[in-house]
């Protein structure tokens, strides 16, 4: 019989994409390796992507680390990159540590991933030095977002704000939009494409389109996330169709 992972996430409550993207990359994976996956939420209370409720939110996600611990999860996502972002530079190893701690104290111990640190971790992993950013924040949030990436060793050579303020909308943006989007920024130099800084913004039906129309690695937060659970679960990361990242040349 396979082995059965349980994946952990901890969710924005208006978050509606985590848990369709997360789950079709594994279930995909499945096709191809005998690992199986089952996925297990908890949510933190947002609706607008302001500042303030994203602090407020935060403030919830050691709670759902312990419900999610009580599961016995196998590894823990943090599925909010703005969240993260917008508490500081470098943050997401704080948040980190004490949600990990947090498994601990309640004698689950499992590795905890961010969406942000994801992201930071795989463009070192793809070895990227210039980058394009397309986000679907206000451009406040967006340009937090852009530094923090900044301070993480990265240029950041263009970036687009898609100004989408209800968490609900931006998991309704058309991910058919987003080659457009693309076709219209400046990616001379540029090493790696980031699709969506977003895990709410649908990404993964426009990866390979993006790939083949810039003829530049694309990821995403989602893919990103996906790749450092994989690794933290000591699997391979390799999922069919999810862009460069997890193609298996990394």
């Amino acid at each position: 019989m396979s082995k059965i992972y349980r994946i952990g996430q901890i969710v924005p409550s208006s978050n509606t994409t985590m848990e369709t993207e997360i789950p079709a990359m594994l279930l995909a994976r499945q096709a191809i390796r005998p690992e199986r996956f089952t996925f297990h939420s908890s949510r933190m209370r947002m609706k607008q992507v302001k500042k303030e409720e994203l602090a407020a939110m935060d403030g919830e996600s050691d709670r759902c680390a312990v419900e999610l611990s009580d599961a016995k999860v196998d590894v823990l996502g943090y599925a909010c990159l703005v969240a993260i972002m917008a508490m500081g530079l470098g943050y997401h190893r704080q948040s980190e540590k004490r949600l990990q701690k947090a498994t601990a104290d309640n004698d689950a111990l499992a590795p905890v991933i961010t969406s942000a640190g994801a992201l930071v971790e795989a463009l070192h992993v793809m070895k990227a030095k210039r980058i394009a950013i397309v986000a679907p924040y206000m451009k406040p949030l967006t340009e937090l977002v852009v530094n923090y990436i900044r301070e993480e060793g990265f240029e950041v050579q263009d970036w687009r704000a898609l100004e989408i303020p209800d968490n609900l909308a931006v998991a309704r943006h058309d991910p058919a939009n987003l080659p457009g989007i693309v076709a219209g920024m400046n990616l001379e130099g540029v090493d790696v494409v980031v699709l969506s800084a977003c895990v709410q913004m649908q990404s993964l039906p426009a990866v390979a389109k993006v790939e083949a129309q810039t003829g530049k690695p694309v990821v995403t937060a989602a893919i990103a996330t996906t790749y450092a659970m994989l690794k933290a679960l000591a699997l391979e990361p390799v999922v069919p169709g999810a862009g460069a990242l997890l193609s298996g040349a990394y």
